[in-house]
């Protein structure tokens, strides 16, 4: 029997040892992979559920609705409030532990409610050598990841996505909005807009593996090759620029280095200064 068949089967059996599930939801390729899996395995007694949150752009919280009735589980939202906590909102290296804490903690209500004894969420082997606080505050709520349990990598994940033909086998990575910040800056529901919608207008060019990182009033965007290319298609850089600059940048730079995801983790041990120093360095960068 092929490995990730082997792997597929011991997920299925982690899941109904659950009996019932919550599913934390993103919409993502690893989540909606996870909702589809528990669906597999326990039918009707898997629950997704998606927060709404400043840092969670709106196209998401619609595309994370629509697959949820494409693969057929039951689908609920719940309300997060992440920007009142200043663990959160100052925006130290472990902002996601208190994202994640935040999360667990509105989802218990919602599993008493029908008493489910599981909540489970995306995490993968991939995760674990890279910094996930998020994944410390999993534990301390008691938050399984069958992913992680199973095995189960980032390709495999979309091998068998495609194989079950889940719309989602081929979405780009997505982070939330918040880790579009440099640690130590404060997070604001303002800036948050301010990201999103220079994000939608991406989008909106067609252009669909992307980053743009908020240093004050510069804009650092982050693009593969592919979006780069539509990037300087016809009129879309100056256009891109004069509409970031109506959202209060004063500077764009394309980073050459291209995307990556977490690229901000670079700064995780730098002092304040070394992040100002950072910032200093980035504005120096091509303007337009």
């Amino acid at each position: 029997m092929p490995i990730l068949d082997q792997k597929l089967e011991a997920l299925d059996v982690i899941l109904k040892s659950y009996h019932r599930v919550i599913v934390a939801f993103s919409g993502g390729l690893d989540s909606t992979f996870l909702a589809e899996a528990a669906i597999r395995s326990v039918g009707g007694n898997a629950l997704a559920v998606t927060a709404i949150s400043d840092s969670y752009p709106a196209r998401e919280m619609r595309a994370a609705e629509k697959i949820a009735r494409e693969i057929g589980i039951r689908f609920e939202t719940v309300d997060t409030g992440e920007l009142e906590i200043d663990g959160y909102a100052s925006n130290p290296v472990n902002r996601c532990y208190f994202c994640k804490s935040e999360l667990f903690d509105k989802l218990q209500p919602i599993a008493n409610r029908y008493q489910i004894g599981t909540i489970v969420y995306g995490a993968i082997p991939d995760d674990l050598g890279d910094h996930r606080p998020g994944m410390e505050a999993a534990r301390e709520a008691g938050i399984r990841a069958p992913l992680i349990e199973a095995n189960i990598s980032k390709s495999e994940i979309r091998q068998a996505s495609k194989v079950w033909k889940l719309s989602t086998w081929d979405k780009p990575a997505f982070a939330c909005l918040s880790s579009r910040f440099p640690y130590g800056t404060r997070i604001t529901r303002q800036k948050l807009r301010q990201v999103d919608q220079a994000e939608q207008y991406l989008y909106d060019l067609g252009i669909r593996q992307f980053r743009v990182r908020h240093h004050d009033e510069y804009a650092r965007i982050e693009l593969d090759s592919d979006g780069i290319k539509t990037l300087t298609e016809g009129s879309n850089r100056k256009d891109v620029v004069c509409y970031f600059r109506t959202l209060g940048y004063s500077k764009v730079g394309l980073d050459l280095s291209g995307y990556k995801s977490g690229s901000l983790n670079i700064s995780i041990n730098q002092t304040t200064s070394g992040i100002r120093g950072l910032n200093e360095e980035i504005r120096g960068s091509i303007d337009e």
